[in-house]
């Protein structure tokens, strides 16, 4: 009677066993060949796997837009969770549809952000003043954004010069670390291992499931030709890195 006892429990633990490394493998085949990116037709593109938090980003190129239809659009689970709004560039200039988007996107309920287009011929100190006088952010409102995109013929150490005088004269009016966006290449050449300190939202359009820079980042513009309810041209398609906790958290107190 022992013996038959024991044997039973040997084929219980056989069969749990077998049980046990079946679902560690399936387990192990979803993972690898799970898909890192889903096609959403509404919008024209794939999105990203993993994230939860989608936005755009615009400017006077996306001409008149519906705020409300921006707002109201839904696939599956995906919505447009926040936008970032740009405002102005250089010294003078300010965005043509900036103060207009920037009230009815607000009007509408979307998390709003706005970003200065940086130029490297200029003064960083001036183009600070000039989005400190254009955006009135506030509490709720998204950091403030320094898009880098171009050196032109500036040196380097002059342009890098010039990009620290606009984030530490916009910090220190506003309150908060800005965060600098940038393509991955554009970041690689001439800021890594510069500006390591600030938040980083970066440009990578060709790659699946992440981007590939080598530091940390907290947005990723994934796409150029998404489509949104009540824009007509296209929109560029972004991802936040983190759970709504740590979106929360990042918003301006």
């Amino acid at each position: 009677m022992a013996k038959r006892k024991k044997k039973k429990r040997s084929i219980w633990w056989a069969l749990i066993t077998i049980l046990f490394l079946v679902t560690a493998g399936l387990l192990y085949i979803m993972n690898r060949y799970q898909p890192s990116s889903i096609r959403y037709t509404a919008f024209g593109i794939d999105l990203p796997s993993g994230y939860s938090i989608h936005g755009i980003d615009i400017s006077k190129y996306q001409q008149l837009i519906d705020w409300p239809a921006v707002k109201a659009m839904k696939v599956k689970d995906k919505k447009i969770g926040f936008v970032f709004i740009k405002a102005t560039e250089g010294q003078g200039m300010v965005d043509a549809r900036f103060r207009q988007n920037w009230f009815r996107a607000e009007q509408a309920g979307i998390t709003k952000g706005a970003y200065h287009f940086f130029r490297p011929s200029v003064s960083g100190k001036a183009q600070a003043e000039n989005f400190i006088e254009t955006v009135k952010l506030k509490s709720g409102d998204l950091p403030p954004v320094l898009d880098v995109e171009v050196i032109n013929d500036a040196p380097v150490e002059q342009f890098r010069q010039r990009l620290k005088d606009w984030l530490v004269t916009v910090e220190q009016a506003v309150g908060v670390q800005p965060i600098i966006y940038s393509n991955a290449d554009f970041y690689t050449r001439y800021l890594s291992g510069n500006f390591e300190e600030y938040p980083f939202w970066v440009a990578h359009y060709f790659a699946k499931g992440k981007p590939r820079v080598q530091r940390n980042w907290i947005f990723w513009q994934h796409s150029e030709r998404g489509k949104v309810d009540g824009i007509k041209p296209s929109v560029d398609f972004n991802v936040f890195y983190g759970d709504s906790t740590d979106f929360v958290d990042l918003l301006i107190p």
